[in-house]
């Protein structure tokens, strides 16, 4: 983690180099950093092996967001994609991988997906190192257990993994799989509506509900990390706060929690020690996962959604759910 952190400081020093030259003469501007082929031939970019080494960034180019652009589409000049005893050193290949996804952050959503589809373009070079690059991809960007989860980040790699002709059909299923499920629910559409019901045995219709903000939980009482995860969002201050401002002519927040599984009398059993103030209930007929309406390949699933029901926050944390309702109503 140290040395993770240190690559970072570097990279964020790489890229504000050349800030106290903005006042030169010089008139590059952040359109010089668009072309994966500019300025190809005087970044020298020379494949070294047994290590990795990072491109030079020409010192005409002194913007940091332009640098950041140059880096993101040069990151892998010197890495030699045709080497597939690559794919066992990750001390080199996966560190380098990692690190390429955090400089991902220094740069805009159309940059990036141009980086991640220059890169894919690149590793082609070999089949091998393809697929494990597109494993890559799938491990640190789709794994809900990966520090560097990113549905949005992964959607540009997705589409070019689900049609690519240098994978097996089972592997491009499974990528086509996996970018239909992230297509779904994304922040700012408006979240699938299903019928859930009640432990009175009464069903509404989730576009029914009335709430400025809805907290959407799914969840498995059997799940460990589902118990821990409503006991954190019930103990945030800030979720309490918003609760608090709930009066008989306004609610501001509702946190509904629904199982989408098979045993209901699980979770009937397991109702009392559910948080009290909340919406429990269950998908009587299946619906969400029979019509694959949520992606639930990990629970809980957590979504935030405003009073038209548009998603503002999809697969959230309780941390990210705590700074959302930090700020003033």
């Amino acid at each position: 983690m140290k040395q993770q952190i240190q690559y970072i400081r570097l990279i964020a020093g790489i890229i504000a180099v050349g800030t106290i030259f903005s006042c030169t003469s010089s008139k590059k501007t952040s359109a010089d950093a668009l072309s994966p082929q500019q300025d190809i031939d005087s970044a020298q970019a020379v494949i070294v092996t047994d290590t990795f080494v990072l491109p030079d960034i020409p010192a005409t180019l002194t913007h940091p967001d332009v640098r950041a652009a140059y880096l993101v589409m040069h990151y892998w000049d010197r890495f030699d994609f045709a080497d597939r005893e690559l794919v066992q050193r990750p001390e080199i290949t996966e560190q380098a991988f990692v690190n390429y996804i955090n400089i991902l952050g220094y740069v805009s959503p159309e940059k990036t997906g141009e980086s991640l589809a220059y890169t894919l373009q690149k590793a082609a070079a070999d089949t091998t190192v393809y697929v494990h690059f597109a494993s890559l991809f799938e491990k640190y960007l789709y794994e809900s257990n990966s520090p560097f989860h990113n549905e949005e980040l992964y959607l540009p790699a997705l589409r070019l993994l689900a049609p690519s002709p240098l994978l097996r059909p089972e592997e491009k299923a499974r990528y086509a799989f996996q970018l239909d499920m992230a297509l779904k629910n994304r922040v700012g559409d408006k979240a699938a509506d299903f019928p859930y019901t009640l432990p009175s045995g009464k069903s509404e219709n989730l576009h029914s509900l009335k709430s400025e903000y809805l907290l959407l939980i799914f969840s498995d009482p059997a799940c460990e990390t589902c118990v821990e995860t409503s006991s954190r969002i019930a103990a945030s201050q800030p979720v309490n706060d918003a609760f608090s401002m709930n009066t008989p002519s306004r609610t501001l927040l509702t946190i509904l929690t629904v199982y989408p599984g098979t045993d209901k009398q699980l979770w009937r059993d397991h109702l009392s020690g559910m948080p009290s103030g909340w919406l429990h209930a269950y998908d009587k007929d299946m619906r969400v996962q029979q019509q694959r309406l949520y992606d639930l390949k990990a629970m809980p699933a957590i979504y935030l959604l405003d009073a038209d029901k548009r998603v503002l926050l999809k697969d959230a944390s309780v941390e990210e759910i705590g700074r959302f309702f930090s700020k003033p109503r």
